[in-house]
């Protein structure tokens, strides 16, 4: 029967890293078939949409590199480190223990859970190499490799009464904390990104961001080169343990079958 759940379990990876492999394929080829444009170039092409009657509709996916900058309202502060910045997510996660008695043994149950995150969905800017200015909508979107500033565990200390001067400890707190774990991560302004989405011009200006049909919306610390060649490493990989995992997922579950 061990055999049996083996082999599922192998065949449950399989089909989670062939999702993961198209995945990666699909965002290489995105990347391959989009111009990087510089601003200036995406404002002449909105222009000649203004000129034909469709002001408001000009879409364009397309790539633009350049420095984060803030904001016309000014920085964000980061809530956990209080970091200037364009972009910032913070994870505060709660580790445990839990103590249960099976067959007149104890076990030990560890385990984590998230108790608050937030990521920023507020605007920011990017300036090309030739200084020209395009909005970017970050629309709740992970960015790939941004600055992690916070990364601590702070362990649980329940205080009980204090009697003569004496701290005892909280004989009720039965919660098993261990301690909380907090991380947070920021974009600084300056910082060099590489985006990959949609330029349209619906609130006026030129943003980038989601596209509103198919397609990728990948903003990034890294290079375009740095992105492309992660990609196809991973693919590579994948393309080569799927394989491997699904064989080894199939033979495990017939010989738990046979067996």
């Amino acid at each position: 029967m061990a055999v049996v759940i083996v082999g599922v379990v192998l065949l449950v990876a399989v089909a989670v890293g062939f999702y993961f492999m198209r995945r990666a394929r699909d965002e290489l080829h995105a990347m391959i078939g989009a111009e990087t444009l510089p601003v200036n170039e995406l404002e002449l092409l909105r222009k000649a949409s203004d000129e034909v009657g469709a002001r408001g509709g000009f879409r364009k996916e397309c790539e633009v590199v350049g420095a984060a900058r803030p904001r016309p309202e000014g920085v964000l502060i980061s809530e956990l480190s209080k970091t200037e910045c364009v972009w910032f997510r913070y994870v505060v996660k709660r580790r445990y223990e839990r103590v249960r008695y099976r067959d007149g043994r104890r076990h030990v149950d560890r385990g984590s859970e998230t108790v608050a995150e937030h990521t920023s969905w507020e605007g920011y800017a990017l300036r090309d190499g030739h200084g020209m200015l395009i909005g970017v909508d970050p629309n709740g979107t992970k960015p790939d490799r941004p600055e992690q500033v916070v990364d601590r565990f702070e362990p649980h200390n329940p205080q009980g009464p204090t009697v003569f001067g004496f701290q005892l400890p909280n004989i009720l707190d039965n919660s098993g904390t261990v301690g909380y774990e907090y991380k947070e991560w920021v974009i600084r302004p300056g910082r060099w990104l590489y985006i990959l989405g949609e330029a349209h011009d619906k609130i006026g200006p030129l943003v980038i961001g989601k596209p509103e049909q198919k397609g990728f919306f990948i903003i990034s610390t890294r290079s375009e080169q740095e992105v492309r060649d992660s990609l196809r490493t991973q693919h590579r990989l994948l393309a080569f343990g799927i394989p491997a995992a699904a064989l080894a997922g199939i033979v495990c579950v017939v010989l738990g079958i046979v067996l």
